[in-house]
């Protein structure tokens, strides 16, 4: 039994969902969202509560339970409240700034790294050692933050580089004379 699938979907106000075959679409105030669930489950809306079902009694029917309800719930949170993902840059001379859709990023190597930004996405530097990701889809914010972050991992014995807000870069000690 999964105790993520059971628990139905809640629909703030201002968000309407429908059901056509698999397909879970989703309408917000922050736009638009789709997912397609497997066969191994059904999904039903029921005035402003979704409920995910398995089909079956099989390992894989609940497994897609659970991951087919936490989906849906993505769903409505990134047409409510979207997702976000901040990102810190540490090192002299290490900065960011945003012309236009592209990202200009000084990360101490011989040339500027110009990473364009792709839609459904917004960057945004509030300052310049820091890097706001922003969107209604989880995944694509997620992905477009590690892109980013990868330029210039954190290295553990200065800690220069990018990393995620809050993120803990376990730090080493240096060679000894």
């Amino acid at each position: 039994m999964s105790r993520i699938g059971k628990r139905p979907v809640e629909l703030p106000g201002g968000v309407e969902a429908s059901v056509s075959g698999q397909t879970v679409e989703v309408k917000g105030p922050k736009g638009t969202r789709s997912f397609k669930a497997t066969d191994d489950v059904t999904v039903s809306v029921d005035g402003n509560v979704i409920s995910v079902e398995p089909r079956g009694k099989s390992k894989r029917a609940r497994q897609q339970w659970g991951m087919s309800r936490t989906m849906v719930q993505n769903l409505v949170t990134g047409v409510t409240d979207g997702f976000k993902k901040e990102l810190e840059i540490t090192g002299v001379g290490y900065r960011a700034q945003m012309q236009g859709n592209v990202l200009k990023l000084s990360l101490g190597y011989s040339h500027d790294v110009d990473f364009t930004v792709p839609e459904g996405v917004t960057v945004t530097c509030p300052k310049n050692t820091e890097v706001i990701i922003e969107g209604n889809d989880q995944q694509l914010v997620g992905q477009v933050a590690a892109n980013i972050r990868e330029w210039r991992a954190p290295e553990p014995y200065k800690g220069k580089g990018i990393r995620y807000k809050g993120e803990y870069i376990f730090r080493k000690e240096g060679k000894k004379k």
